[in-house]
């Protein structure tokens, strides 16, 4: 038999091309789980949000009845997490330094498969946030999330916009995660080439790897990567997003 699904908007990109329309027809054996015919149609179940299937709210595990309309919603923004932590897969590296730049705990190596991401990202509780949709299907990960976009900056606004994390910039090393301790001139200046040595006074040392962080001359460009941070996660632009979507 067949099933009825309307999936929201927002997941079409996740399906086949002749079923991005309203209400798609799902082949359906009769005792497969919602999860499983939602999955077989191409979307994550990271994605989705509560199912409904005859006008109530069901789980994942509901077998469809042949008459049932089931209405698969995208996952609620912002979604909550705990803690807010992150894992990457080798594809996101400029999104990861992003991340740790507005002070996010963000883990990230290049050479890392599927599995050993999975397995990080269950033993740490973070995300793990790629956009492989068959490592999202995993049955092992208990977190994911797909990154929407194609450039960094897309991908960093997306990733912000969905779990809407508490920022601190300037905090995190953008090379390896640790964390960032002021540290006075006279402790790094043998470190230092000579304009740096004659230009800046302000330093900060990572606490992990020792690398030295100043205000330099890219400063002004990662500002306002960062007040463009700050401006997604903000209480006001939340509530506007909030009475938008309101109705």
């Amino acid at each position: 038999m067949d099933v009825s699904v309307r999936f929201a908007p927002e997941l079409w990109i996740f399906l086949a091309p002749r079923n991005r329309r309203p209400e798609v027809l799902l082949p359906y054996d009769g005792t497969s789980s919602l999860g499983h015919l939602i999955e077989s149609a191409g979307v994550p179940l990271t994605e989705i949000g509560e199912p409904v299937a005859g006008g109530r709210p069901v789980a994942r595990s509901h077998r469809p009845g042949p008459d049932e309309v089931v209405a698969v919603p995208a996952v609620p923004r912002p979604q909550a997490v705990p803690g807010c932590r992150f894992v990457l897969d080798v594809h996101l590296g400029t999104l990861a330094r992003r991340l740790r730049l507005v002070g996010l705990d963000t883990a990230y190596r290049n050479d890392m498969d599927d599995d050993a991401l999975i397995e990080q990202a269950n033993a740490e509780d973070r995300v793990l946030l790629t956009q492989d949709r068959g490592i999202l299907r995993r049955r092992s990960l208990r977190l994911g999330a797909y990154v929407r976009g194609a450039r960094p900056d897309d991908q960093f606004l997306d990733v912000l916009d969905r779990f809407r994390p508490p920022l601190t910039p300037w905090t995190r090393c953008t090379a390896c995660n640790g964390r960032l301790a002021p540290v006075g001139k006279a402790e790094v200046e043998d470190a230092l080439e000579p304009g740096t040595r004659r230009s800046y006074d302000e330093f900060a040392r990572c606490l992990a790897c020792g690398r030295i962080y100043w205000h330099g001359a890219h400063g002004g460009d990662l500002a306002a990567v960062v007040d463009r941070a700050l401006h997604t996660v903000s209480p006001a632009r939340r509530g506007r997003a909030g009475r938008a979507g309101s109705g």
